[in-house]
């Protein structure tokens, strides 16, 4: 082991000279940059189905692309975790990626051809990869494990708040202005969001906490993070961890498509103007996950988090069965409902999950990453499916079987709650040397 500081080490050894006051600083920025990274991260999306409809592109096409974006998003997330457990610029990694998805979605603005849009969707999707856990990382740093599950349901909760704002305006401005105007709001929001992860101080973050190493440490410990922190292979030895997972990768098989492809089939048939149906679809989802998010934290901190994905997961099915016997511009409502409920439970029970069954190990980003992974095949795979099964069988039939692929992460998920439920039973307890809740987030 080199003597000299590593980058960890210098800023490990800064995290002690943070003040409560730089501690409140940064959970408000951590705080603003969930919402404003929500509209930058998702920009586009939730309209992309429509805007390439509107330019002649089929169903099926439309989910290809998409597709190939979920596919290089998958493959880039364990990777992108390592170097978030790796790196100590956590924050120049958000910054970075941030201006890359900007500059991405510009480029279907500037072609709609299918090279170009395909080329866009899997940059977006590259340098989604590693937003997700750097934003983790950097949370777990600042609060460590012990205020995680707080920190972490209002960062959710202020994300939902973001999209739905951020939908509610592109609604209004594709609606007066035009498709194209959605694309500069998106521009404008990662401005913030890069303004708010650099008012994050840097000498908040504990890069050994937010790998999960924590406890007293110098800057000889924090220089040895990686020695320290044990072998990949603690992942595959996780059967918790495999089983949430794989249930995860089945959800999220049905529910990929569900809001894009619901948004075609109801504006396919003449029941909704494009951009402000898209834009309800997305605001009454957001608005239940801002409730259901902090619902979470609370039932999760109480009952744990076996009951929570148990909800988010029975969900989809219902989904599936009223989107699948609704298509009318009414469905929105108990359609986006029910979607709200199941991301809004799960962007905060996975988070806090996986940082509980890895703490200690000092794989806690890469694990966030593998899970991503598996989940990002069923999310990728999705609009394929989806986008195939509706221009061939009909959108009915496509929203019954996505709606039916949830069974499976049910089945899963009741069948092992034997082995998962003690796994999954609460928020995890401080490790030997780490402050008292209030000395964390004060």
């Amino acid at each position: 082991m080199s003597s000299s500081p590593t980058l960890a080490a210098s800023a490990n050894a800064a995290v002690g000279d943070a003040s409560g006051g730089d501690k409140r600083r940064a959970t408000r920025a951590l705080c603003a940059l969930n919402f404003f990274m929500a509209d930058m991260q998702a920009g586009i999306g939730p309209f992309l189905g429509v805007f390439l409809q509107q330019r002649g592109w089929q169903p099926g096409a439309i989910g290809s692309v998409m597709t190939a974006g979920g596919v290089a998003g998958m493959l880039m997330t364990v990777p992108a975790g390592a170097f978030i457990d790796h790196t100590a610029r956590k924050r120049w990694v958000v910054v970075i990626t941030g201006i890359c998805t900007v500059l991405a979605s510009f480029l279907i603005l500037w072609s709609q051809a299918g090279l170009v849009v395909t080329v866009s969707q899997v940059a977006t999707a590259i340098a989604g990869a590693a937003i997700g856990p750097a934003v983790a990382g950097i949370t777990l740093g600042v609060v460590r494990q012990r205020g995680f599950n707080a920190q972490n349901g209002r960062n959710q909760a202020w994300n939902h708040a973001g999209n739905m704002v951020g939908a509610a305006l592109s609604g209004w401005l594709g609606f007066r202005y035009g498709m194209p105007a959605i694309f500069f709001l998106a521009a404008l929001f990662g401005v913030f969001a890069i303004a708010s992860v650099l008012a994050i101080p840097e000498r908040t973050i504990d890069h050994r906490a937010a790998r999960g190493l924590e406890g007293p440490h110098d800057g000889k410990a924090a220089a040895a993070d990686d020695s320290q922190a044990q072998g990949l292979r603690t992942l595959l030895q996780n059967r918790p961890l495999l089983i949430l997972a794989a249930a995860l990768a089945c959800f999220h098989l049905g529910n990929g498509a569900m809001l894009p492809l619901y948004g075609l089939a109801v504006v396919g048939a003449g029941k909704g103007n494009p951009a402000m149906f898209t834009a309800l679809t997305v605001v009454v989802a957001q608005a239940v996950m801002i409730a259901t998010a902090l619902a979470a934290m609370r039932l999760s901190a109480t009952r744990g988090y076996w009951l929570v994905m148990l909800v988010s997961f029975a969900s989809l099915p219902l989904r599936g069965l009223i989107a699948g016997s609704v298509i009318d511009s009414w469905g929105v409502w108990p359609v986006q409902a029910l979607d709200g409920i199941g991301a809004g439970l799960q962007s905060v029970a996975v988070p806090g999950l996986v940082a509980c069954l890895l703490d200690g190990t000092g794989r806690v980003n890469v694990g966030q990453g593998a899970v991503m992974t598996v989940q990002g095949l069923g999310a990728s795979l999705s609009p394929a499916i989806g986008g195939w099964l509706a221009q061939l069988f009909g959108y009915q039939v496509a929203f019954y079987v996505l709606g039916g692929f949830a069974l499976a992460s049910l089945a899963l998920w009741v069948g092992f709650a034997s082995m998962l439920r003690p796994a999954c039973a609460g928020v995890c307890e401080p490790r030997a040397g780490e402050p008292a809740l209030g000395a964390a987030s004060s």
